[in-house]
């Protein structure tokens, strides 16, 4: 059984676009107060006025996901302007497309902070205002690299399969609480990153981002004790069960 998410507060990062800016967007539609995060404050703004224009409610807060001090000031500035956080959405991520060994080592640190060590500290930060809520939900956005891999990829895998890696063991240690832990591990979507990395894919071919928030919105909303740990989501013109 679904329910609306009055009185209910998301935070989701990379919500100036792409699938982020969908995921919010669609939680908004749905009652919560969305708090939209990434580090450019114009972009955000933008989404917050489609929100508010739609009678929804939005929280901007710029971030420095590279920077730990920054992270921490995010999650005290939900908890300062809401009182509580009940869904937190880690979407934001960044690839680099190199053969391994021409990958830099910057490269590659910039890559793992961003996709893998950014959404490790959100999560610990925001425990203690997720363990307040009555219901919460922790939903990592992985990718099919997080699953399998490509060349090319190796630092985005690698990040991609150690934010799944650290969403298994935190919701086993979570299991016996309020909060819940979901994975989501979508192939090429029709964002900006995605015809970038993956130019030989027609576009009609790519994943609607909106499909994507139709599943957050599932996840959140879904009632009962059947869980779904992990969403595994592909181009319907792709091959099955990766």
């Amino acid at each position: 059984m679904k329910e609306n998410l009055e009185g209910r507060v998301a935070l989701i990062t990379g919500a100036s676009r792409g699938i982020g800016r969908h995921i919010a967007l669609r939680l908004a539609s749905c009652g919560a107060t969305v708090v939209l995060a990434a580090r450019n404050e114009a972009s955000l703004n933008a989404t917050a006025e489609q929100i508010t224009a739609q009678n929804g409610a939005a929280i901007v807060a710029t971030v420095e996901l590279t920077d730990e001090v920054s992270i921490k000031n995010l999650v005290k500035t939900v908890g300062n302007k809401t009182g509580r956080l009940d869904i937190l959405v880690n979407n934001a991520g960044i690839t680099h497309s190199a053969l391994l060994d021409e990958t830099a080592s910057a490269d590659w640190d910039r890559v793992m902070q961003i996709n893998a060590r950014a959404p490790f500290i959100l999560c610990r930060e925001a425990l203690p205002l997720l363990r307040q809520s009555p219901r919460a939900c922790i939903i990592n956005i992985s990718s099919v690299v997080g699953v399998k891999g490509y060349a090319k990829q190796s630092a985005y895998t690698a990040s991609k399969h150690a934010l799944r890696g650290m969403s298994i063991a935190l919701a086993e240690e979570l299991r016996d609480t309020n909060i819940r832990v979901h994975v989501l591990c979508p192939g090429a979507v029709d964002t900006d990153m995605a015809g970038g990395v993956r130019p030989d894919i027609k576009k009609e071919d790519l994943i609607d981002p909106e499909e994507i928030a139709e599943l957050v919105e599932y996840l959140v909303t879904h009632k009962g004790n059947a869980v779904m740990d992990e969403l595994r989501i592909r181009r319907a013109a792709s091959g099955p069960w990766f």
